[in-house]
C-alpha cells in the first residue's frame, strides 16, 4: 500500500474540526479516489500510531462507528467524540448531516 496516500489521508484528517465528523468516503472523494472509501478505512486503522490525527473524528457514510474496534476499548472511540461535543446513541453519531465535514466543500 502506498504510504504517501496514508500521509494523505492523516492530513486530511487533521483538518477536520473538533466537534465536527467526517466519512470515509468524503476523504476519499477530496483526494480524488471517490470509490476508494475503503482504502481510507485502511489508513484509518493505522492512525492509532500517530497521536495527532483525530481518527475518531472519521466514520462510515451514515454516521456509524465502524471503526470503533481500532481504538484501545471498545467504547473509546465514543467517549472521545463525545468530549469534542458529538452526542453519540447505539454507535451512531446524531445530527450527522448537521455536523458533517466535507472537505471537498470546506477545503475550497
Amino acid at each position: 500500500m502506498d504510504t504517501s496516500f496514508f500521509e494523505d489521508v492523516y492530513e486530511v484528517a487533521k483538518l477536520v474540526p473538533k466537534g465536527r465528523v467526517t466519512s470515509y468516503g468524503a476523504i476519499a472523494n477530496y483526494l480524488g479516489l471517490k470509490s476508494s472509501a475503503r482504502m481510507v478505512g485502511w489508513a484509518m486503522n493505522g492512525a492509532g500510531a500517530y497521536p495527532d490525527v483525530p481518527a475518531h473524528r472519521v466514520v462510515n457514510r451514515n454516521g456509524l462507528l465502524t471503526g470503533k474496534h481500532h481504538f484501545q476499548t471498545p467504547t473509546r472511540m465514543q467517549e472521545l467524540l463525545e468530549a469534542d461535543g458529538v452526542k453519540v446513541v447505539k454507535d451512531k453519531v446524531q445530527d450527522f448531516n448537521k455536523i458533517f465535514w466535507d472537505p471537498a466543500t470546506e477545503l475550497l
